[in-house]
Order: structure tokens, then sequence, then C-alpha cells
């Protein structure tokens, strides 16, 4: 079983460059695994606050954070050339010295696609692309002049030097839940199978899908690992974290279900995540239901994530 690892999910929508860059440091300092980015233009139901691009992002925190992985929660396939992603990825694996893990998605936000001029497909024809997409990429990573040719992308002995700093190449994470065909992208392809929010309540009916998948094209389920995207809450006492789940239901009630946030003192947090890691889950990447607020940083990497060592 993989080990127990927390991510910090840091929408950048509303941030400051200094805003977000303080937080990153101090995951980086704290012990996070990992930090994770949007990639959308603006936030749904909030198009008016500042929304930095994902890639410009990463790259300026590479050169400024000394261990902790940076990736995206997640990509949207649609929005660029699976090749020109390969060398992106390859690009920013180097700059981090092999910190960076590709997060990707078939895209969803139909009104985005609509105002930046990108066609939108059904949602098969978004996981077909997906799926060829990481064919593209992989073969780019791993083959000295890669050949694809494909219902929509195609490369003709496309060159990507230098490969990434990690080999094969960066952990693939796919986000998702799909059960037909999404759930087989990511047995085919993912590292990872990242969970969203709003389905994590059907987690064992997924799984049982992705271990069909698994075992329809020949592939070790356990060889992939499974994460939860969440809300985290933590407060020293009962008090503080009844305070702080009516604060987050507030700030964000609209577009998570607080209910089934992980949210409790630290002892109460390492029971949680050791109950979800028998349901299969073992890598937590959740959003601080104060916003990523220091001092709740701070008290669980201190006493919640040593409690999962």
């Amino acid at each position: 079983m993989h080990p127990l690892r927390f991510g910090l999910f840091l929408p950048q929508v509303g941030l400051t460059w200094e805003a977000i860059r303080e937080t990153v440091l101090a995951a980086d300092e704290l012990g996070f695994d990992s930090v994770w980015f949007v990639d959308h233009m603006w936030m749904r139901g909030l198009p008016d606050l500042d929304l930095l691009e994902a890639w410009t992002l990463m790259a300026a925190l590479a050169g400024l954070t000394r261990r902790i992985r940076i990736g995206t929660l997640v990509l949207c396939n649609s929005y660029r050339n699976p090749a020109l992603v390969a060398k992106m990825a390859s690009s920013l694996d180097q700059v981090s010295g092999g910190r960076f893990v590709l997060g990707l998605g078939a895209g969803w936000m139909e009104e985005e696609y609509r105002a930046y001029g990108y066609p939108f497909p059904s949602a098969r024809v978004r996981i077909e692309q997906l799926d060829e997409a990481l064919h593209i990429m992989k073969r780019l990573f791993t083959e000295q002049r890669a050949t694809f040719q494909g219902k929509y992308y195609s490369v003709v002995d496309a060159i990507n030097h230098p490969k990434p700093k990690q080999q094969p190449h960066p952990p693939i994470l796919v986000g998702g839940a799909g059960e037909r065909r999404l759930l087989r992208v990511v047995a085919e392809h993912a590292n990872i199978w990242n969970c969203p929010n709003n389905v994590a309540a059907e987690l064992p009916q997924k799984l049982l899908a992705l271990r069909r998948h698994c075992d329809a094209i020949g592939r070790n389920f356990e060889e992939i690992e499974i994460s939860e995207q969440c809300v985290f809450i933590v407060g020293k006492n009962r008090s503080e974290v009844e305070r702080k789940t009516a604060a987050a239901q507030a700030l964000l009630g609209a577009v998570w279900d607080i209910g089934r946030a992980f949210a409790g003192t630290p002892q109460e947090l390492v029971k949680a995540f050791r109950e979800r890691q028998r349901q299969g889950v073992t890598f937590f990447i959740g959003l601080f239901g104060d916003l990523n607020q220091r001092e709740s940083l701070e008290l669980f990497a201190r006493e919640v994530i040593p409690g999962c060592g």
C-alpha cells in the first residue's frame, strides 16, 4: 500500500502572486508533499476575480521552492496541443529538479471553452481526446522520435529534448470519475487517480469500476495511487473546529460539500485519514476551509502529518 501523503490545493482565484508565493513557501517549509493549482481562465461564479495562469505560476514557483512537488488539479486537455504539453512538462520537470506532477482531465467548463473560442465536443469525444493526448505525451517522454496517428491528434517524428528528469516521465495524475470511459483512461495511463470532491461519497463504486478496467487490460490495480480532492478543517479543540466549520460553510459551501470535509482536532483527523486509507485513499489533496491560513497549515503539519506517518 502507498504511504499516506498530503497535498495542498491552492486554487489561485482572487489571490495575488505575493499571497500565492507566501503560502507555497510555507507549505514547502512545513513538509506538505505537493501543491496544486487550477487550470482555468476564471472561476465559475467569480468571473471578475484575478486568476493567474497555471503553467506560468508553476514555472515561477519551481525556481523558488526546494522540495515540494508542483502540479495542477487538473490541466484541461482541450486547451493545449498534447505535443506542446509534453514539451512544457519535460521542461518544467527539468527546471524543478524532478518535482513536477502532470495532472490532466478531459475538461468540463463549457462557458470557458466558448468564451475563449475552443470547440466543446461531447464528453465522449473529450475523453477520447484525453486518451490520445496521453499516448502522444508518453511517447514524447520516452522515445527518441515519436510518431502517432489518431482520430484527433497526430505527431510525426516529433523530437523532445531534454527528456523529463523523472524517468520514464513525471507521475501522471488523471482527475474525473466517469465509470465507463474516464476510468478506462485512468487504468491505461495514470500513476495516480484523483477522485473529485463531488463524487467522493461514491468512492467504493468508483474503485470497483477502476479495478474492472485494470483487470480488462491486464494492469495491476495496486499500481495506481488513489487520491482524493477534499477540504481540511483543523482546530486545536472542538469549539475551534465548530467555528472553523461554520466559516468554511459560509466561504465555500456553494462549491464544496463541507459535510464531507475532514474536520476535527489533529487526533480526530489522524483517525479519519486512517479510516479513509482503509477504503483505499492514500493521497489527500486538500483546501483548508479557512482558505489556507498559515496557522492551520502549521497545526496540520505539526500534528496531523506526523501522526499519519
